[in-house]
């Protein structure tokens, strides 16, 4: 083996020694605090008064197939609200027939209007503002939780003035490689978000699975600073309100809100290109943060390639790298992912980690690109 040391050759290797290192910066200080996370083992039996808000347009399949396990959780006082939001289903009927089965079950019906459409944020409003309670605890009706301790397990984390609560909404285990590369996405999101809060430095939540007080709601104004922007009901909210001190997190596998991925790939792009194009709203150090991690991996990938193509010889030295920010990778993930109930994916982390790079790339791309608008 011939290895030539040239000047680009060593500017190469640079790049690829850099980023792996900036990986490993993330791997062992970052995301290593979510896979040894342990929370307060002591029983809390802190069960205060609780509004769950779902926003629902033509969604009487979902409501009719998840809104039953939401009424029904074992929980002393709490009242569901939904928001028809224009739907022009058979919603309305559904909700009616549940609200006399359960009289803690209210209605919002919005009505279409072409001069004032509305949006998501709109129809959450208004459940926020018909809601009798100080503490909310939001999902979608696409959404099926856990167990029935799954109200109990997140209204318990509104103790110490903690007035934010991050929860967690994984995919449905299917059939499909969509499937499995939504819920590998899923699954480094939610590391992300879980390890940055542990890290006193939230930047987001995910609306399917998160509670807050409407105290907290109305001092940050709502909604209004990006009504203009489709998403971001829950990931632009949780940037701007969260701080150092007023968040909690919630991972017992019986607080999870489960749901469905999209069937196939071009629903899934079209569904994440809406998604990522909130990422560059977020606070400056939060796309720092960001950005720093993924960087990094285009770097490590683009730097293995180009010495490889420039020079063959070389592919034993990037074996051996690769190999090593692998097993760390490997390990740090399988103990965050267990975390959240993915730990089967990490048997295909050499596939799915590659594949994440170009899609974070290809769809971040779209989604800076992307006109927003603020109805659904």
């Amino acid at each position: 083996m011939n290895i030539t040391f040239n000047y680009i050759n060593i500017l190469i290797l640079i790049i690829l020694l850099l980023s792996t290192c900036v990986l490993l910066y993330y791997y062992f200080f970052y995301f290593l605090k979510l896979g040894t996370y342990k929370p307060n083992a002591s029983v809390n039996n802190n069960k205060p008064n609780v509004s769950i808000i779902i926003a629902a347009r033509n969604e009487y399949k979902n409501l009719e197939k998840n809104l039953k396990s939401i009424l029904e959780q074992d929980y002393p006082n709490f009242e569901v609200i939904v928001v028809n939001d224009c739907s022009w289903d058979e919603s309305q009927k559904l909700l009616e027939y549940y609200q006399e089965v359960y009289p803690h079950l209210k209605i919002s019906q919005l009505k279409e209007q072409e001069k004032y459409p509305t949006g998501k944020k709109f129809a959450l409003t208004i459940g926020i503002k018909a809601a009798q309670f100080e503490n909310m605890l939001f999902t979608d009706a696409d959404c099926k939780p856990a167990s029935n301790q799954w109200l109990s397990l997140m209204a318990s984390k509104f103790e110490n003035n903690k007035q934010l609560v991050l929860g967690f909404s994984p995919y449905v285990a299917q059939k499909g490689f969509v499937n499995l590369l939504a819920r590998f996405e899923s699954a480094i999101t939610g590391m992300f978000y879980f390890s940055a809060a542990i890290n006193k430095n939230t930047f987001m939540g995910v609306g399917r699975n998160l509670a807050y007080t409407r105290e907290l709601f109305f001092k940050q104004k709502g909604f209004a600073w990006h009504q203009h922007i489709l998403s971001g009901d829950d990931d632009l909210f949780v940037n701007r309100a969260a701080s150092d001190s007023n968040v909690a997190i919630q991972l017992n596998p019986d607080s999870f809100v489960y749901t469905e991925s999209k069937k196939t790939f071009s629903e899934w792009t079209r569904q994440k290109s809406r998604h990522n194009s909130t990422g560059k709203f977020y606070k400056p150090i939060h796309k720092l943060l960001l950005g720093g991690f993924y960087a990094s991996n285009l770097f490590f990938y683009i730097s293995i390639i180009a010495l490889l193509v420039n020079d063959i010889n070389f592919w034993k030295i990037l074996l051996g790298v690769y190999l090593f920010k692998l097993i760390c990778q490997s390990i740090v993930y399988f103990m965050a992912f267990k975390k959240l109930k993915y730990q089967n994916l990490t048997w295909f982390l050499i596939l799915l980690d590659f594949l994440f790079v170009c899609y974070i790339y290809i769809f971040g791309t779209i989604g800076l690109l992307k006109k927003q608008h603020k109805n659904w």
